[in-house]
């Protein structure tokens, strides 16, 4: 009986002597499928790199080095130090530079005066060095309307400038001549410009400047100056120099009319000077004594 019951009980406590985990649930892997493929990296670098890239599997992963590997085949590196002419070439036509300068086609900028000409030779030249340079058609467009509107920008200060000291000129001019209408002030603009041409200044002042194409001075201490210059290197009858000095001017003083009617009919441009010199309106004289 002893031992029946004792076999009795073994059958009825069937988990006794088994293993400790025999009684846990089945591992589905549930536990493990929940943890990042990526723990076991032994960088831990390249762990925190992974973890803020937001990778979840090894699939992500190989996605996202497929799409760098693309990327990089089309991307462009910068020549080294070293590189040579040919290499820098290479990369200029990868950027998008045009074979030859000439297949660039730049437009009048918007924005540029339409009294400002547009210097097409210029833009030929940069056309040369933007090629030179290796820029592309865009960057080439962009640089070259810069330049020309800075140059308008220029062209209209230097305008302004030449306004500004015509202006300046006339006005310390009336306060050393008299009022522009006036002979005196004639008389004394002519003798400067006078002065000039016969000293054949006139051209390299007015490449400088000095004088404009109107004949208009820029400079009143200069104007003041070639004025003094003319009246003595044509005083009296030395009028364009031809004449010996010393001579009367029929005008002045007791003005002597038979010399008056004879200059205007011998040299009427002399007779209208010596005239004005003298202070008087010489189209009234010249005219009232013309033959």
């Amino acid at each position: 009986m002893t031992t029946a019951d004792a076999g009795s009980v073994a059958d009825a406590n069937p988990s006794a002597g088994a293993p400790d985990n025999a009684q846990k649930p089945a591992d589905n892997g549930s536990a493990a499928g929940s943890e990042s493929p990526f723990t076991g990296l032994q960088d831990a670098g390249a762990r925190e790199w992974v973890g803020k890239k937001g990778y979840k599997s090894v699939d992500d992963l190989a996605k996202a080095a497929l799409s760098l590997e693309g990327r990089l085949g089309t991307s462009l590196t910068v020549p080294g130090a070293e590189a040579t002419e040919t290499e820098w070439n290479a990369f200029y036509s990868k950027a998008g530079r045009p074979e030859k300068p000439d297949a660039y086609e730049f437009k009048r900028p918007e924005g540029l005066p339409a009294d400002l000409p547009y210097d097409e030779a210029l833009a030929g030249s940069f056309k040369t060095w933007a090629h030179s340079a290796g820029l592309n058609g865009k960057q080439a467009q962009t640089l070259h309307d810069q330049f020309a509107l800075a140059q308008a920008e220029q062209a209209k200060a230097h305008v302004t400038a030449l306004t500004k000291a015509v202006e300046t000129t006339a006005d310390a001019l009336v306060k050393e001549w008299g009022p522009q209408d006036s002979e005196g002030f004639k008389t004394k603009h002519e003798m400067a410009n006078r002065a000039l041409k016969k000293l054949g200044l006139v051209e390299s002042f007015q490449k400088a400047g000095i004088i404009l194409k109107d004949n208009a001075l820029t400079d009143p201490a200069l104007a003041v100056a070639f004025s003094q210059i003319g009246e003595k290197m044509f005083a009296e009858d030395r009028i364009d120099g031809g004449d010996a000095p010393g001579g009367d001017n029929p005008f002045k003083g007791e003005k002597n009319l038979t010399a008056i009617s004879a200059l205007v009919k011998s040299d009427p441009d002399k007779a209208r000077r010596l005239a004005r010199e003298a202070g008087l309106n010489p189209d009234h004289w010249v005219a009232a004594k013309r033959p």
